[in-house]
């Protein structure tokens, strides 16, 4: 899907801040990774030089997480959740499965990026249970397919605009 299409994510001022400075700091820290591939890169073989590979492979993931949060922030909102009708990213939202209504989970729709800034359980709202309550209200009973095949029957019980 094109950068112009992906759906938008909620992030708070804080998490986007933290993700920038992440970024800014990856960005900064490329001279570093290049220098230390040159330096192992003139100890021999490369066939047989470890520490050439290693430094390698920490560029590679340092790139990936580079334009993998270039992307994420580009298409990210900032600022704080808008109320909504309906269950949508950046809300809290407390549900119950199959009819037990004793046993409640509460947890943010957003993404894995902002988990570190709570200590609720973040589901993404690109999972099955995402997609299934994305647009649901309260008292709304909506069904979706697990990883393992299974139907599961999910209640929305509130949910509101996370606040961290």
């Amino acid at each position: 899907m094109p950068s112009s299409e992906a759906p938008k994510t909620w992030l708070s001022q804080d998490a986007y801040d933290r993700l920038q400075a992440e970024l800014d700091e990856l960005i900064a820290n490329r001279p570093a990774i290049a220098a230390e591939i040159n330096a192992r890169r003139e100890e021999g073989d490369l066939r047989e030089n470890g520490g050439y590979h290693a430094a390698r492979e920490e560029q590679s993931r340092e790139e990936g997480r580079i334009l993998y949060l270039k992307e994420f922030l580009r298409n990210s909102e900032v600022g704080e959740a808008q109320v909504a009708d309906s269950v949508t990213p950046g809300s809290v939202v407390t549900i119950y499965f199959d009819d037990d209504q004793a046993d409640t989970e509460t947890f943010l729709l957003g993404s894995r990026e902002i988990s570190s800034t709570t200590d609720l359980t973040v589901y993404s709202p690109e999972s099955a249970l995402g997609k299934s309550i994305l647009g649901a209200r309260s008292g709304q009973t909506v069904t979706y397919t697990a990883p393992s095949g299974a139907d599961i029957k999910v209640t929305v019980v509130k949910f509101g605009a996370f606040e961290g």
